[in-house]
């Protein structure tokens, strides 16, 4: 983080605040360490495209090595389908009716195409909508590990495969996420019961007589603890930039951290804090009042409140207070939500040379 400001000023008046700024370099060796765990504990990367949208990051994800990409929804995954990505996991409980359902047989027609269920209801709309093409679709249970999300309990993984198998589809085998693991001193915890549930899903699959190709585990905060035998492939997602939260909890540190927000000082009438152009609107509402909304180190500030395009930078008592059209970089607790705010992502590097501008192709797009 000690080179956002440096990036900034850099950058100058090239970049209109707020926006995304993306340090290239660091995303590169980002991808590059997280390629090479896996490779070194013989697991398959399947990044979750969430994160970062964009189909130039996707593209260097999967030149590093990684085996398809995970969608949350089937707009993601029909646009990095589209990109000419082969392999995608939607890791959801798709409920495949209306739109959806042609949307679906379309996708499935394309790309080798994975989906996740949980529900024997959720299975019967999969196979209606594909119909004759049913074979096509592969299915993956999804289990609960702890998280307390979706999921059914792994001893119950079994009998929704048999269900999709009976239907016509491919069941090939289960998935989990450890959500539970995102706070300081859980994610090794979280990995152990992400481990325990999925070598119990995939018992279950067995005495059903169905083998599981795929035993999938999520999260950035668990990948590296994410070895157990049993597991095929890793998901995770907010590695590819990092952000605050995993800073905080041990996952990374700063100088792995390749997003921050570039925003202005519009505002400043003596308060205790000064206003910023990065509200709601570019930030989201990730955080709470006690450990801020996003943080600001250049002036070891926080942003302690958000209306829409306001940001309310709270900074130290005796310290350093930047004045009315100074530029600073604000850190984000979760970058996935900052991301999906903008249209595109400006790309540099260390250096503060502007590189690129590159869209954020599923922008938006949540169903």
């Amino acid at each position: 983080m000690q080179e956002f400001p440096a990036v900034l000023a850099a950058l100058g008046d090239e970049v209109s605040t707020p926006a995304p700024i993306v340090l290239i370099d660091v995303v590169t060796e980002n991808i590059t360490r997280m390629q090479t765990f896996a490779d070194a504990h013989g697991k398959a990367v399947r990044p979750h495209v969430k994160t970062h949208k964009c189909v130039e990051i996707a593209k260097m994800q999967l030149a590093a090595g990684a085996i398809g990409l995970t969608a949350g929804n089937l707009s993601e995954a029909e646009i990095f389908a589209e990109a000419g990505c082969r392999d995608i996991l939607l890791a959801y409980p798709l409920w495949a009716v209306g739109t959806k359902a042609e949307r679906l047989r379309r996708l499935a027609q394309a790309t080798h195409l994975a989906v996740g269920a949980e529900s024997a209801e959720a299975i019967d709309r999969l196979a209606e909508a594909m119909g004759d093409l049913a074979g096509m679709l592969g299915v993956v249970v999804e289990i609960d590990c702890g998280a307390r999300r979706s999921g059914v309990q792994p001893e119950e993984a079994g009998a929704l495969a048999a269900h999709a198998r009976d239907r016509g589809l491919q069941p090939l085998g289960v998935f989990t996420y450890p959500g539970h693991g995102g706070t300081v001193g859980a994610p090794e915890g979280a990995a152990r019961d992400q481990a325990e549930a999925l070598r119990a899903a995939v018992a279950s699959l067995s005495e059903h007589g169905i083998e599981a190709r795929i035993v999938s585990a999520g999260s950035t905060p668990t990948a590296a603890f994410s070895t157990d035998p049993v597991i095929t492939e890793i998901r995770p997602g907010e590695y590819v930039f990092n952000d605050y939260d995993n800073f905080r909890i041990g996952d990374c540190d700063t100088s792995n951290i390749g997003l921050f927000v570039a925003s202005t000082v519009v505002s400043d009438q003596g308060h205790e804090h000064v206003i910023l152009d990065a509200g709601t609107k570019a930030l989201a509402r990730e955080g709470n009042p006690e450990r801020g909304y996003g943080q600001v180190p250049s002036y070891d500030g926080y942003l302690k409140g958000l209306n829409e395009y306001h940001g309310f930078l709270q900074l130290p008592e005796d310290g350093a207070r930047p004045p009315v059209g100074r530029r600073v970089a604000i850190v984000p607790h979760h970058v996935c939500p900052v991301v999906n705010s903008f249209e595109e992502l400006i790309i540099t590097d260390r250096s503060g040379a502007l590189i690129d501008r590159w869209k954020v192709d599923a922008q938006g797009l949540l169903n």
